[in-house]
C-alpha cells in the first residue's frame, strides 16, 4: 500500500480527535491534513493544520487534496445555539467541503453520520443527517462509506452529564438483552474502524455501516 494522504474535517471533535491520533500513529499515512477553526497545540511532522473560516470554504479549495476525506464534523443544538446554525455545521459546511473534495478528485469519502439518519424524519437532527447522506451519495467519489454509530462514548474530559446518564441507561437495558443494537460505542473504536475500512479497499461504490457493523 502506497503512503496515503488523509484529510480530516472535524479534527477537534471527539471522534475526529481519536481519528487523527490513529492516522498519525499509522505508518501507512504520510500526511494528515486537518481543517479547523482554531489551531491546537499538537505538532507532529506529518500533521498539516489549516485554520479556516468555514463560511468561506471555497477560499481553501487548493488545500483540499488527498487520498481520502474523513468527515467528522458535527455539533449539538445547544452548542450551535439555533437550528439554523446547527444546519450550517451538520449539513452546509460538510456538503460544501465534500463537493470541493470530489471536484479535486479525492477518490474516497468517509462520513460520520448517525443512527436513524433519514431525510424524511419528522425530527430535525436525523433529518439533516439523512439529507447530508443522500446529497453526498450523488458526488463522484470512487467510494463512499457512511458510518451510522449509536450513542458515542466520548473521552472522559468531554463527556456530558446527560451522556453519562444515557450510557448508564443503555448499559442496563443491554444487560437485559434490550436495545442491543443501540449499545453505546467508544469513539476510539469508531476511529479505528474507519481506518480499517479504508484499508480494506472495498470495491463497492457506497456502503453504510450501522451499529452491528461497528462492534
Amino acid at each position: 500500500m502506497k503512503k496515503q494522504k488523509a484529510i480530516v474535517l472535524g479534527a477537534t471533535g471527539a471522534t475526529g480527535q481519536e481519528l487523527v491520533h490513529c492516522l498519525l500513529e499509522d505508518s501507512d499515512f504520510s500526511e494528515v491534513i486537518v481543517f479547523v477553526r482554531k489551531k491546537g497545540d499538537r505538532q507532529q511532522e506529518k500533521l498539516i493544520t489549516h485554520q479556516i473560516d468555514f463560511s468561506k470554504i471555497q477560499a481553501y479549495k487548493t488545500h483540499i487534496k488527498g487520498d481520502v476525506l474523513f468527515s467528522c464534523l458535527g455539533t449539538t443544538l445547544k452548542e450551535a445555539g439555533s437550528k439554523d446554525n446547527q444546519y450550517l455545521v451538520d449539513f452546509t459546511y460538510q456538503y460544501e467541503f465534500a463537493k470541493i473534495a470530489a471536484e479535486n478528485k479525492v477518490p474516497h469519502y468517509f462520513l460520520v453520520s448517525s443512527t436513524g439518519a433519514n431525510e424524511k424524519s419528522p425530527f430535525f437532527y436525523p433529518k439533516i443527517k439523512g439529507k447530508l447522506e443522500e446529497a453526498v451519495k450523488k458526488l463522484p467519489f470512487k467510494s463512499i462509506r457512511i458510518f451510522q454509530p449509536p450513542t458515542l462514548i466520548r473521552q472522559k474530559e468531554r463527556i456530558r452529564t446527560v451522556e453519562k446518564i444515557g450510557i448508564k441507561i443503555f448499559g442496563f437495558l443491554n444487560s437485559l438483552g434490550i436495545l442491543k443494537s443501540q449499545k453505546p460505542l467508544p469513539v476510539s473504536i469508531l476511529a479505528q474502524k474507519m481506518v480499517s475500512e479504508f484499508k480494506k479497499k472495498d470495491k463497492r461504490k457506497i456502503s453504510i455501516l450501522t451499529s452491528k457493523d461497528l462492534f
